[in-house]
């Protein structure tokens, strides 16, 4: 099994009504739970950023749109990944997914 970094974009603001709050975060739940043993880390949201480059340090993220939050799972290749993250509640709700393979260096 190898770790992959589900990295989100996009997707429901929290300009949200709660209920309908309580509504997209039940599903992300559910997602979860059938994801078992093979979430590695329930990740976070994003919040406030600042991107350091040659240039300099700036406000906000590199990238648009920006990434706004993070799952590691694990599964046995990158296409069983994408396999059990097609179905996330994210890109039911205009999101993106990202799937990135790790691998150890160190």
């Amino acid at each position: 099994m190898t770790n992959f970094v589900l990295v989100y974009t996009g997707g429901p603001g929290m300009e949200q009504s709660e209920e309908r709050r309580q509504e997209i975060m039940a599903e992300w739940g559910a997602w979860y739970e059938g994801m078992g043993a093979g979430i590695v880390d329930g990740g976070n949201p994003f919040g406030a950023s600042k991107s350091i480059t040659s240039d300099g340090v700036s406000d906000g993220p590199v990238g648009s749109p920006p990434a706004t939050g993070y799952t590691v799972i694990s599964a046995d290749s990158l296409d069983d990944a994408v396999a059990k993250s097609r179905n996330h509640p994210h890109i039911k709700h205009g999101g993106e997914v990202s799937v990135f393979e790790t691998f150890t260096v160190m």
